[in-house]
């Protein structure tokens, strides 16, 4: 199946941790003053309900691995017993794009790209999971999607349904989907959400040696950069990569865990 082009995060967005009839709408132009008042009235339940209907739209826009395709059934197995992780309810589909790359969602979706699962393997794999479930229970997701929200989809506003949230045109969804694209997060975020995949590994009975192991993979596929080739997007936010691998890898050997060999 021939890739397709994809906008996705760095890291975890809320939905995160993107791309891609018109839709019929009730919308409303609002002023600058009403536009600030909304940006600090919305709800999370207002930004779930957004991160649902942009996951889906995600989902409708994106090649999604068939049930019976090899990275789809590898997955399944991979998560048979990731049903729900710290309070968040799980489900998990692969899209089948080159990108090396992933994302989790605040409705607990997570999404892995053919790309990562091409370089990395399954305990690798683990430890991407766990690091873009981070971002998500660490709210970084939560507030990236939050402005972009409020300064691509809902800057000329959209009209409340009943209280809810109201519907995002495909228009409104393309410019949230830029904004996402190119939000990266902090030096400490991303320490947190790396401790935060490191802790479950360990509580998936993992050996938490595989964080570091991940990010030294995406030093191999990068040749060397932390920012370059094919895995620049993930995890390209500071600290660099080669950076994290020894803070990941020291870490391992200051708990007792030993390096396990790859997977063939």
């Amino acid at each position: 199946m021939k890739n397709k082009p994809i906008l996705l995060s760095a890291s975890a967005l809320m939905l995160s941790s993107i791309a891609f009839g018109q839709i019929k709408i009730n919308t409303k132009t609002i002023g600058a003053a009403t536009k600030a008042a909304q940006a600090v009235t919305l709800s999370n339940e207002d930004v779930v309900a957004y991160t649902r209907e942009y996951i889906e739209w995600m989902d409708a826009n994106n090649p999604v691995a068939p049930d019976n395709h090899e990275f789809a059934m590898r997955l399944k197995k991979l998560t048979e017993n990731l049903k729900s992780y710290d309070g968040l309810d799980l489900n998990f589909k692969v899209y089948l794009v080159k990108d090396v790359n992933a994302f989790a969602c605040a409705d607990g979706s997570v999404r892995i790209c053919a790309g990562l699962l091409d370089v990395m393997d399954d305990n690798e794999v683990l430890g991407v999971i766990g690091h873009e479930i981070g971002h998500v229970k660490n709210m970084d997701s939560r507030d990236g999607f939050k402005t972009a929200l409020m300064t691509s989809a809902l800057k000329d506003g959209v009209s409340s349904q009943g209280g809810t949230a109201g519907v995002l045109s495909e228009s409104q969804l393309g410019d949230l989907g830029e904004q996402i694209a190119n939000m990266s997060f902090s030096r400490k975020q991303e320490s947190a959400a790396d401790d935060y995949g490191y802790k479950f590994l360990k509580d998936n009975q993992v050996n938490p040696w595989y964080m570091s192991m991940a990010f030294e993979r995406l030093v191999e596929v990068s040749g060397g950069a932390s920012e370059g080739g094919p895995a620049k997007k993930l995890f390209s936010s500071h600290p660099d990569t080669q950076k994290r691998v020894s803070e990941m890898a020291k870490k391992a050997e200051k708990d007792g865990f030993e390096k396990p060999q790859p997977q063939q």
